[in-house]
């Protein structure tokens, strides 16, 4: 029985050459999303054995997508495709439950061996990547402290993303009043008092890019 795949980027290229990658070694594409939202939906209908996530993705960062995916895909075996390997991006994925890291400027190959490796129950990181865990944990780097609920920081992204209340609204299916609540909250929190503001903390927990 083939491996079923799930890939999550948003850059269709990406998600293209991946694709070719993966159906040469006979693994299985079940699906393609390009933002965090989607993914999450897919993998919760379509069970995958693997998902492949990018980090920076929009509407729903791939951090923020892992640890939706443990609760509607607590099979599912994600994997992090990502040209962000500086340290904090690596740890905070590897603490929401991630099983492999692959950096995009490595060979296609290690690519193929993480997927191998969390199928057998592993988990992956591969040498870029490796490097950058070991030197946290010599540093014993903590991560900030982060207030903010998995849903206000979903909220917070898409604030930083430029959407307005309603639209955000929109996208998460509540009220723009819950929406609204939400972005209260957060800047609360915060001790933010302006869009610009939520910006550049968004950038800083590397929830958008600069």
């Amino acid at each position: 029985m083939r491996v079923t795949v799930l890939l999550g980027d948003d850059h269709p290229f990406v998600r293209q050459g991946v694709r070719r990658l993966l159906e040469k070694e006979e693994f299985e594409i079940v699906g393609e999303g390009s933002d965090g939202l989607e993914v999450v939906a897919l993998a919760e209908r379509l069970r995958p054995d693997v998902i492949l996530l990018d980090i920076s993705m929009p509407n729903l960062n791939g951090i923020g997508a892992v640890r939706q995916l443990s609760r509607v895909s607590p099979l599912s075996k994600v994997i992090v495709l990502t040209m962000h390997t500086e340290e904090h991006y690596i740890l905070e994925a590897l603490r929401a439950g991630v099983k492999g890291c692959v950096s995009k400027t490595q060979a296609p190959e290690h690519l193929l061996q993480a997927i191998r490796e969390v199928c057998r129950g592993g988990v992956y990181l591969s040498p870029s990547v490796s490097g950058v865990v070991v030197q946290g944990y010599l540093s014993k780097t903590e991560m900030p402290f982060d207030p903010l609920t998995d849903r206000e920081r979903q909220v917070l992204q898409l604030i930083a993303e430029g959407k307005t209340t309603k639209e955000i609204a929109v996208i998460l299916g509540v009220s723009v009043k819950t929406a609204e609540s939400h972005r209260s909250s957060l800047m609360s929190k915060l001790d933010i008092h302006s869009t610009a503001e939520v910006v550049r903390y968004a950038i800083r927990r590397g929830l958008v890019e600069p």
